[in-house]
């Protein structure tokens, strides 16, 4: 059986990415959020925070709407169910991590 501190390098990178995290955990919150939101609640850069809107999307975690809203374009981001169960087990994985941390002794190794 491996050590808490080796499976945490087994967290699913795409989600565990610390700006991806912070997306996915305030999409979860809430059923859609517009991307100034987003980036006003993250505090990334609109480059960032696009970036990595671009990879939660190819990873079916967030789905991205383009639209305009009179003339001002506007863009709703929305977690999928399999974002939403990805970052729920993410987090549960991070507790369970943490337990066991605590639990863990140098001579138990």
């Amino acid at each position: 059986m491996s050590l808490p501190f080796e499976q945490l390098a087994e967290l699913d990178r795409l989600v565990h990415e610390p700006a991806r995290l912070a997306i996915l955990t305030a999409l979860a919150a809430c059923k859609a959020a517009d991307f100034l939101y987003l980036q006003r609640l993250t505090g990334l850069s609109k480059g960032n925070l696009s970036s990595h809107l671009s990879k939660l999307e190819n990873g079916e975690l967030v789905t991205v709407e383009k639209e305009f809203v009179g003339k001002i374009p506007n863009t709703r981001i929305s977690i999928t169910k399999a974002g939403r169960s990805a970052v729920e087990r993410h987090w549960k994985r991070l507790d369970q991590l943490r337990q066991a941390s605590l639990q863990w002794s140098p001579d138990s190794a």
